[in-house]
């Protein structure tokens, strides 16, 4: 009884403070996004100020990076669907969390094989008919199924431009395009609670500062009913499944599709998704 009043308690305060932050947005988020804006798009931060580190890279100094990161966060916070303030909040914030997962890969051997080879999943680099060929219940059969059921594309996902290192800037990019895997390997939709779900597994993973703001206030944005299920079912499995499994960046995806779905999860010391009502599939996608 006392462990339902709390949860009732906390999901309250969550509802006050999303609309209290809602409120705040609805002010002040205007002109800091087009501060953000503007600033993607100043004559200093143009692909034409691209220098080689890697196609499509802006350099941008310390001061420039802080104003996209605050611009982008508060733009991505009042509408979470954004994924282009999404993605430069991740790359103007992650220098150090990128650098862990990079040693994580080195230090893994299909992780390495990952970095030097630089695998992309693109539909170009996917055999869709291959895969959909293959049985219920395979990894690549069921990824597949993914991107049907929900109409996304791994070619919705940005490239990384604001990364000042060329073997970082890979890593961004691996972990934004594994993002719809996770969603596989996690049996979690892409509505808002799916959503959370997954950020909440990313942040104790990953180490990312955009994941765990996303953890933190994506919860701002969910009713009673869905905050207990997060709070005490999908949030506490989303956090051990995060910290204790393998590296989510060491596996190379492309040559296991063929492999059973629930084989791959014990690979990966996942644990399958606890009995929670998750409601309708959200068409609509919060990208990274």
């Amino acid at each position: 009884m006392t462990t339902i009043c709390a949860c009732a308690l906390t999901s309250k305060m969550w509802l006050y403070v999303g609309k209290a932050l809602g409120r705040l947005n609805r002010r002040h988020c205007g002109l800091i996004s087009k501060g953000c804006l503007r600033q993607l798009h100043n004559n200093e931060l143009t692909d034409s100020c691209y220098d080689g580190m890697y196609p499509g890279h802006i350099h941008t100094t310390p001061i420039q990076k802080a104003l996209l990161a605050v611009g982008s966060g508060v733009a991505a916070l009042q509408n979470p669907y954004r994924h282009d303030m999404v993605a430069v909040l991740g790359e103007t914030t992650g220098h150090l969390a990128l650098m862990n997962l990079r040693d994580r890969m080195r230090n893994d051997p299909e992780g390495y094989t990952v970095l030097t080879e630089r695998p992309r999943i693109r539909l170009s680099t996917l055999d869709l008919n291959r895969m959909a060929s293959l049985p219920d219940g395979s990894f690549g059969r069921e990824y597949l199924r993914f991107l049907e059921d929900n109409h996304v594309t791994p070619d919705s996902r940005a490239d990384v431009k604001f990364v000042d290192h060329e073997e970082l800037a890979y890593v961004m990019q691996r972990y934004r395009e594994v993002h719809d895997l996770l969603h596989t390997l996690l049996g979690m939709p892409t509505n808002m609670l799916g959503e959370v779900a997954v950020k909440w597994f990313e942040a104790a993973q990953t180490g990312l500062p955009m994941c765990a703001l996303g953890a933190v206030l994506g919860p701002l944005r969910l009713s009673s009913s869905r905050l207990q299920s997060l709070f005490t079912s999908l949030g506490p499995w989303a956090l051990q499944n995060g910290r204790r499994s393998r590296c989510i960046l060491s596996i190379f995806y492309e040559r296991r599709w063929e492999q059973n779905l629930e084989d791959l999860r014990q690979e990966l010391n996942i644990e399958p998704p606890p009995p929670v009502i998750l409601g309708e599939t959200n068409k609509r996608t919060v990208k990274e």
